[in-house]
């Protein structure tokens, strides 16, 4: 009976650590690399790089085409009293010329779309990089309830052979055998609950990141106090938001096209190069010609609306930064709290666990009821239970932060380029 008892309290001493305290409890980088890669976010984002890509190439060399002309005529002419009949051709070619100051503006806006499509590229690997995070340590917290659950039942299953003993003994009622055993089917119940979480949790993280292998078990860390202030963080995230940049290059982009449609207030000249073949190649004419649009009232309303545009998207830079910046604030205090509500989830649960090894040596000895017993079990599994989830909370929190700041999942010569 001292044996079990011994080894009933090892038991539940040893239940907050079924897991390996290692120190890497995120996938290995080149799984994050690859499953990032893979993802639809990124990969979308590479597509419309490379629309912007073109569409730089397009800028660059303007929209306006060589057009070719020709055109062939029958002539009647009445000298005296003789109708002659002649045949008559002419070609020409020509091509509209944007304007010097156009050429420029373009080369500006097809380099405002292209730093919009690199943002926007490094803007969704972030955002996948976030859905990884979470989705990770969504897994690791059903994966340490489902551990920690059968953990409860297996102290319960011990339980009920201490009982035993002591019934057999004459030290206990039948009914309490039935007790422990109610409350180990209701551990049971928790534990397939539990598997089913933790099997929707990791089929939900493989359906997105197919290239991480998930462990057996989940690996857990001493969470890591936040000792950088706000400010530091502050600055270094506003300094690498690839969402402000992205709305800051649109800004841009929408800039550029309202100078354009200023611009063509003053429509490009169409200049053309033309010969003409008269009365049987008898007359031949050549010459240059120009022509220009004389509508004004459309490309003056279209110069008001993108400039209606632009103004817009200025705003809308200026409102995603003060939301950027609350967001900061947000995950700051979240890291700093989490870290902080984990140490007081850990001496909570230091304090249950040795008073239910306390009540499960009374009970062995006969000098504690079983009632009392259970509930001091009860009362540790749940402050285990919220100690583990505190620990997970924490990491993840901080983890975000250095997400945010660019400093987790980087390359090795940028700590503030996404790998």
């Amino acid at each position: 009976m001292k044996y079990l008892s011994k080894a009933l309290a090892t038991s539940y001493l040893c239940l907050s650590a079924s897991f390996c305290y290692a120190a890497a409890d995120l996938p290995p980088h080149s799984q994050v690399d690859r499953a990032l890669d893979e993802h639809i976010l990124v990969l979308n984002a590479q597509a419309g790089m490379q629309i912007e890509q073109s569409e730089q190439r397009k800028r660059d060399t303007g929209e306006y085409e060589f057009t070719l002309h020709g055109a062939a005529y029958r002539d009647r002419l009445l000298e005296g009293n003789v109708q002659n009949d002649y045949r008559d051709w002419e070609i020409a070619i020509e091509r509209p010329i944007r304007l010097p100051n156009k050429v420029w503006i373009d080369s500006d806006i097809g380099a405002a779309a292209l730093a919009r499509g690199q943002h926007a590229l490094g803007d969704a690997r972030h955002e996948a990089s976030r859905l990884l995070l979470r989705l990770w340590f969504a897994w690791q917290r059903e994966q340490a309830q489902l551990i920690q659950w059968q953990a409860q039942l297996d102290i319960l299953q011990q339980q009920a052979a201490i009982t035993e003993k002591r019934i057999k003994a004459g030290d206990a009622p039948r009914m309490e055998l039935n007790q422990v055993n109610a409350a180990a089917a209701m551990s049971a119940v928790s534990v397939r609950q539990a598997k089913l979480r933790a099997t929707l949790a990791a089929d939900e993280l493989k359906r997105q990141f197919a290239a991480l292998s998930l462990p057996d078990r989940p690996t857990l860390v001493e969470p890591q106090a936040i000792v950088q202030p706000l400010a530091y963080w502050h600055d270094i995230m506003l300094d690498h938001n690839h969402e402000i940049g992205l709305a800051m290059a649109e800004a841009d982009f929408q800039s550029g096209l309202a100078e354009r449609a200023s611009a063509d207030r003053l429509p490009d000249p169409t200049l053309g190069l033309k010969y003409t073949s008269l009365l049987d190649r008898k007359q031949r004419v050549a010459g240059l010609y120009v022509s220009i649009p004389l509508g004004y009232s459309a490309r003056s309303a279209n110069a008001d609306s993108a400039a209606a545009q632009a103004r817009i998207a200025a705003d809308q830079a200026q409102a995603l930064q003060r939301k950027v910046e609350g967001d900061i604030y947000h995950a700051y205090t979240h890291a700093v709290s989490s870290y902080e509500i984990w140490l007081q989830a850990g001496t909570a649960a230091i304090a249950l666990r040795h008073n239910a090894d306390l009540v499960a040596r009374a009970y062995s000895l006969g000098e504690s009821s079983l009632d009392v017993t259970l509930i001091a079990r009860r009362q540790a599994l749940e402050a285990t239970l919220a100690e583990t989830l505190a620990r997970l909370d924490a990491n993840e929190s901080r983890y975000r932060l250095l997400l945010d700041a660019h400093q987790l999942w980087t390359s090795d010569n940028n700590a503030h380029t996404p790998h």
